[in-house]
């Protein structure tokens, strides 16, 4: 399974990319939100998600992992399927779809291209409790979006801290010092939690 793909930027269009590393160009799907953040950038690291079907082989690109495990839930929701949820993505930025699902606002997802009411309602209902606001200022990421900060996200994520006890401990650590390496921010923020 393909986690990331680092390269330069090929081709760049509102829907997809092509990056080239190693000699090989790999075409992904992304969000208008992604291809924004994407824009004048000549190397790029992009998180993927695969999806492998009898009859494709398509890859998902996500400028950062908040995006990714929201695509990742939409996807696992009875009725929406990868471009669906690539849509909605596109539709509303991730702070404000997640407040559209906890706030059950499912006339404004009904606005959304091959959104029906029956589906909108159905992603309100199973990911309503999965969700969680994001709205806290100091739980929020912090304005540079280093690779540090990212992989050091992903590991208390993947030991099972919950994605706001992570940010906050990370945010602190990322305040008093821009620099710290990817182990030392992981030993600090398990000392923090």
């Amino acid at each position: 399974m393909i986690e990331y793909i680092t390269g330069q930027v090929g081709q760049l269009t509102p829907v997809d990319v092509v990056i080239e590393t190693g000699g090989v160009g790999y075409l992904l799907c992304i969000s208008l939100a992604t291809f924004s953040r994407l824009e004048g950038a000549a190397t790029v690291k992009l998180l993927v998600h695969e999806v492998i079907r009898e009859d494709a082989h398509t890859l998902y690109g996500f400028a950062d992992e908040q995006e990714r495990v929201l695509f990742r839930a939409l996807i696992g929701v009875s009725g929406v399927g990868p471009g669906t949820a690539r849509m909605i993505l596109s539709s509303f930025s991730v702070p404000e779809l997640e407040q559209i699902i906890i706030s059950g606002d499912h006339k404004r997802l009904n606005g959304v291209k091959g959104i029906g009411a029956k589906t909108s309602q159905r992603i309100i209902v199973d990911l309503k409790d999965k969700i969680k606001p994001m709205g806290d200022p100091l739980i929020m990421q912090p304005n540079v979006t280093s690779d540090v900060y990212e992989e050091a996200l992903a590991a208390l994520l993947m030991l099972g801290f919950t994605r706001q006890q992570s940010q906050k401990a990370l945010k602190k650590l990322f305040d008093a010092d821009p620099a710290v390496k990817v182990e030392t921010a992981i030993k600090k923020a398990l000392a923090m939690m």
